[in-house]
């Protein structure tokens, strides 16, 4: 009897043992019941200050999910900040994150609670060991009871008030405990199979062991209607510790009566599992999608920015990023922190390189719009000139040089752009004002040139003794005549010139006299260039009139050395006079470009 007893009782443990083995360790009953949804920081940190300060031991899940539940509203309430500071026209580079008073107050009771867990933890383990040396000791008591079967009524009472004693002794440690429960179990057996109890004692234990049982198995049973699978998981381990403690049933019921239990329990393990196997598939999909999101802002943050509008486009992607990394939830525990960190490193690295470099950018656009301003103030002191050809020019010159200087902000650009384009406009508008009336006049001298041309045509047919004077005059009066249109310039001085030339070829006129005249002619055109222009070309004349006149002095002083008695000698000295009779030649000729361009700046 006692070893088929024995063989049940194993069989019963081992069951329990796979049973407990495959859901976590019992958590506190508190667990058991919905979790709070917390609303604010403050309310967080006022269910840690009674933690940390109560009489309550700090269970290790609510004060994780707390943690969760802070960090999860500080993060919200900080991003929050951060959208409305950017929403309000703000810079995201300037914007800095202020310290959280209670977030230091929520760290300060975290190292409370820390100290106190750890506290705790040492008491538990040594009230464990406690535990066991008592529990020890009555699994002795038992054993030497079995030992002596003629007292075995005798010692009944004793017996009971053992069991009693060990329900009421709750926690050893862990690695001790199923052999212990095993070594206890296993001298209860005995100790009925040897109790010389009559009948009606014996089946009053077993019946009222076999009524608590079907009550835990109904129990568990009826939580597979619980729609918290959590709080059914923890319900659940709460019936197994009180099933524990249950004496045996007959010994034909005990099989039936624990795979009702065990059915029961599998259901409810069962769903529990598949209920964190859900939330860890969903946690690792969170993970790499925010990995993903990591990967990308570090991409971008290393794109090399050519320009501000780069900057501008990167932040843009950077800020899209993180508005989508907004609506994915929690990693993995171990890895939600960190994932947040190489997020958070990423922007920061890309939001403090953008930080520098319109730092450096403002700079460069002081320094522009402080150019730009001295080109307007040059065009302002230009702007009532009504020397329309030589300011002309300088303001084309202003312009081109405006066009060098480097960007300024829009807003301000504008502003500049549109005070040195009234400058400009101010004086160009007087300009084609005044230049009206020119026109007109120009239109009178191009009448003028065309008389003077037909005038030449007809002299050409003429013969007589005074054509050449007659030229001439009208050469001057040619040249007398103002500026013509612009678009006729080239051809009426093509037709002139072929008039010109043909009567000078028919009259044999010098070449020096034809080079005269048209160098008058020439003379407006060089004026027209700017107010130093007839004075620099008269330099240069006059460095060439000197040039050409201490060459005729060095050849008028060789030829005092040459001998004329070969035939030799006279050749040379012959060829020697023809060069010193063309330089005397041409230096007369620059002497009457300088008395003309004496007598145009006269007029």
């Amino acid at each position: 009897m006692m070893d088929s007893q024995e063989n049940i009782l194993e069989q019963e443990e081992k069951q329990v043992v796979i049973q407990e083995a495959a859901v976590p360790e019992v958590v506190n009953e508190e667990e058991a019941q919905p979790r709070k949804v917390y609303e604010t920081k403050a309310e967080v940190l006022r269910r840690m200050q009674d933690i940390a300060h109560g009489d309550e031991s700090p269970q290790k899940e609510e004060v994780d999910y707390l943690k969760t539940a802070f960090y999860k509203l500080h993060i919200a309430e900080r991003e929050a900040k951060l959208k409305a500071y950017i929403d309000a026209g703000g810079d995201p580079e300037k914007y800095q994150i202020t310290p959280d008073e209670e977030e230091e107050k929520f760290k300060a009771e975290m190292g409370i609670i820390k100290e106190r867990r750890a506290k705790l933890f040492k008491e538990q383990e040594a009230e464990k060991q406690e535990n066991l040396t008592k529990k020890l000791a009555i699994i002795d008591k038992i054993k030497t009871m079995i030992t002596t079967p003629e007292d075995a009524n005798k010692n009944y009472k004793e017996f009971k008030a053992l069991q009693d004693q060990w329900r009421e002794i709750k926690n050893v440690p862990a690695d001790k405990a199923n052999e212990l429960w095993r070594n206890y179990q296993l001298y209860v057996e005995q100790f009925y199979d040897m109790l010389r109890l009559n009948s009606e004692a014996r089946e009053y234990d077993f019946k009222k062991n076999k009524e608590q049982k079907e009550r835990l198995c109904e129990a568990a049973e009826k939580l597979a209607e619980e729609e918290d699978v959590i709080s059914a998981f923890h319900q659940l381990q709460k019936l197994h510790q009180e099933y524990r403690e249950i004496g045996p049933v007959a010994k034909e019921l005990r099989e039936e009566i624990w795979n009702r239990f065990k059915a029961a329990s599998t259901v409810i393990n069962k769903r529990h599992q598949q209920h964190f196997e859900g939330i860890r598939a969903k946690e690792e999909d969170n993970l790499a999608r925010k990995t993903a999101l990591c990967e990308k802002v570090e991409a971008i943050a290393a794109e090399e920015n050519k320009g501000s509008g780069d900057w501008e486009k990167h932040t843009k992607q950077i800020i899209d990023i993180q508005t989508e990394w907004k609506t994915i939830g929690f990693a993995p525990q171990k890895m939600n922190v960190k994932i947040f960190e190489r997020f958070r490193a990423a922007c920061d690295d890309f939001f403090g390189r953008k930080a520098e470099y319109f730092k450096g950018l403002k700079d460069t656009f002081k320094e522009n719009a402080d150019k730009k301003r001295a080109l307007i103030e040059k065009a302002k002191a230009l702007q009532d000139s009504t020397d329309w050809k030589s300011t002309g020019d300088k303001f084309i010159a202003l312009q081109k040089e405006w066009k060098t200087i480097g960007m300024v902000p829009k807003k301000l650009g504008d502003q500049l752009w549109a005070e040195f384009l009234g400058a400009c406009n101010k004086f160009f508008e007087a300009r084609n004002a005044a230049g009206a009336g020119q026109r007109g006049e120009e239109r009178e001298n191009l009448d003028k040139k065309r008389n003077v041309i037909e005038k030449l045509k007809a002299v050409a047919e003429e013969a007589g003794e005074n054509v050449q004077e007659k030229v001439q005059k009208l050469v001057e009066e040619y040249n007398a005549i103002g500026h013509v249109p612009f678009k006729e310039k080239d051809k009426i001085f093509e037709e002139y010139h072929a008039v010109l030339d043909k009567l000078y070829k028919d009259l044999n006129i010098s070449v020096a006299k034809r080079r005269l005249n048209n160098f008058k002619q020439n003379l407006k055109q060089v004026a027209e260039r700017g107010e130093n222009a007839l004075d620099n070309e008269r330099a240069r004349l006059f460095r060439q009139y000197e040039a050409i006149k201490q060459e005729v002095q060095t050849y008028e002083n060789n030829l005092g050395f040459l001998n004329a008695s070969s035939k030799k000698g006279n050749s040379l000295i012959d060829e020697m006079n023809r060069k010193v009779q063309k330089l005397k030649d041409d230096l007369n000729l620059v002497r009457e470009k300088i008395k003309a361009i004496d007598a145009e700046n006269k007029e």
